[in-house]
């Protein structure tokens, strides 16, 4: 039989199928094979044996937290407390981007700021827009169950931003632990600890403790110059160019004529490793 796993506890897999679930353990094989299935892998399994035979190829693959085969992500992205930040949303869409995943940015707590910020972080995430990318907010629970529909989701983001909170309104039922923010170092405390896949909205997603590893250390300069998708709309003269020092670049003037945002730009030569101090 076929079906997908959506949550490991210790040794057991309880894998979704056909309306059941069913607890299995691995075939002892996999440990000498090094093949370890994670929540959202689809696995062909025994029901009389309650074991995992083969676990089937991936779409894609996290390693903080272990899950595979997520469609999009919703990168939820807090206005205030924690504070809104560029770098650390465009790091998570790199990410994305990187593995497949569509990116959806849903921002929380806008009653927080003032209405000059929320003005100006309207405007920035207006370019986000722009290049292609879906902005909500969380208080639009119905458009956030359209898109939930028929898609692996996962919801991540800046921890206190009110992942599990907005988990809570899309199905009260769940009733996640949620966790306040740290006033002295404006980041919440981590209330998200088993990684499971739930069923909503003709769709499923999973609450997670967040993504740990924000590095892109497996990834290459142009797998990141690449995940920046507005990047390939103006193709340079040569195509090994990497938007730094090269004298022809059209991406550069392109940023200096305010047609892509200068700090996406900076977030993309701090995540190659380039000083934009140094830069020509």
């Amino acid at each position: 039989m076929k079906g997908q796993i959506i949550k490991i506890s210790s040794d057991l897999h309880f894998i979704s199928c056909e309306d059941k679930v069913y607890p299995c353990k691995c075939r002892g094989i996999f440990r000498k094979e090094h093949i370890t299935p994670v929540v959202g892998d689809y696995v062909l399994f025994s029901k009389e044996k309650s074991l995992i035979e083969e676990v089937l190829p991936r779409k894609n693959v996290f390693e903080r937290p272990k899950v595979s085969n997520i469609d999009q992500a919703f990168l939820i992205t807090s206005l205030k407390l924690p504070d809104f930040s560029t770098n650390l949303l465009d790091k998570f869409i790199s990410l994305m981007e990187m593995n497949h995943v569509k990116p959806i940015i849903c921002i929380t707590k806008e009653d927080l700021v003032s209405a000059d910020e929320l003005k100006n972080i309207k405007d920035i995430l207006k370019y986000y827009e722009s290049i292609g990318y879906t902005v909500i907010s969380n208080t639009e629970i119905d458009k956030i169950k359209e898109l939930l529909s028929n898609k692996t989701s996962v919801f991540t983001g800046q921890t206190g931003a009110g992942k599990s909170t907005l988990l809570n309104k899309l199905n009260p039922n769940w009733n996640l632990e949620t966790g306040e923010v740290s006033i002295a170092l404006g980041r919440g405390r981590h209330t998200t600890r088993v990684v499971e896949l739930f069923e909503i909205c003709n769709g499923k997603v999973m609450d997670t403790p967040g993504f740990s590893s924000l590095e892109f250390k497996q990834f290459t300069k142009e797998d990141i110059k690449n995940s920046f998708i507005e990047f390939n709309k103006y193709p340079c003269p040569f195509k090994d160019c990497s938007h730094t020092n090269e004298k022809e670049c059209v991406v550069k003037r392109e940023v200096s004529s305010n047609n892509i945002l200068e700090s996406r730009y900076l977030n993309y030569l701090n995540f190659i490793g380039v000083d934009s101090n140094e830069k020509n």
